[in-house]
């Protein structure tokens, strides 16, 4: 109850609830498609690359959103470029990039003279969020849904199957850059609520949840969603009732919500399944 009346009294926070849950719901829908094609240390390798780029930005003086974006779209061609044309397998060439950019990422943070900001970028902190923060989320978060919707089937075939993808004509290496350009842009948005650390585990967490729940693509995309802005609220609720880091609190909400379903998902969850296998012995006996 004291949540709600801060809510409707603070600014602040009313601000932080609005970019938290379409922080919820871009990562949810965002994170259905880099479950689909196994790309969670992809999500993780944007993730951490963006981080040279905001330090930068801080450094010029810029918003971070331009050098974030520009600094995870080049790290995801690069990371292309190596495995394509080279002996590197595709999980290596991510390992040596998204490290490389992260380094590069702390040494610029060293050069400057004041690190207060940059490490709310690394950790979050929805709480501090700014109106120009929550309309940049806001914008980003209109782009990746009416892309999402615009290029659903493209986006469908191509997770399930590439080959397919590609014997109906379809772009396949253009797709998986324009998906990683909608990854980063996601990844940007996060900052603010969950930090760099812990966006990856926004962005594979409520999905993976969804994953359990469900076989049908717009169905995980929803249920993800859901989980999201849920996860979200309650982390904010924590993070403000009990001065905990937003980031954190966000993340182990979503985590909480996994376990539930990791556990007692109808189809998939754990004790439906030892239930299942319990039956079906007391059956054959």
């Amino acid at each position: 109850m004291a949540f709600i009346e801060a809510i409707m009294q603070y600014g602040f926070l009313q601000k932080a609830l609005l970019t938290s849950i379409m922080v919820g719901v871009i990562c949810g829908v965002i994170g259905c498609f880099i479950i689909l094609r196994g790309m969670a240390l992809m999500g993780d390798a944007i993730s951490h690359a963006v981080l040279p780029g905001v330090a930068i930005s801080y450094m010029l003086g810029i918003n971070f959103f331009f050098g974030a974006v520009f600094s995870g779209v080049v790290t995801a061609i690069a990371i292309g470029f190596v495995s394509q044309n080279s002996r590197i397998k595709h999980d290596t060439s991510i390992g040596i990039m998204f490290t490389a950019a992260f380094a590069a990422g702390i040494i610029i943070i060293t050069l400057l003279k004041s690190s207060t900001d940059l490490y709310h970028i690394l950790f979050g902190n929805v709480l501090a969020v700014r109106s120009s923060d929550m309309w940049i989320t806001l914008a980003i978060g209109v782009v990746v849904l009416a892309a999402v919707y615009l290029f659903y089937k493209e986006l469908l075939i191509t997770s399930f199957d590439e080959t397919m993808g590609a014997a109906y004509g379809l772009p396949v290496r253009l797709i998986h850059y324009f998906l990683m350009t909608l990854l980063t842009m996601v990844t940007v948005a996060s900052l603010q609520t969950v930090g760099i650390v812990l966006v990856v585990a926004m962005l594979i967490t409520p999905a993976a949840a969804a994953y359990l729940l469900t076989d049908r693509l717009w169905m995980m995309i929803f249920l993800a969603s859901g989980i999201g802005v849920i996860s979200s609220i309650a982390g904010l609720y924590f993070s403000f009732t009990y001065n905990l880091a937003s980031g954190a609190t966000i993340v182990i909400s979503a985590t909480a919500i996994f376990v539930l379903v990791f556990l007692f998902s109808p189809k998939h969850g754990l004790l439906w399944k030892m239930l299942r296998v319990k039956k079906k012995r007391a059956s054959l006996i």
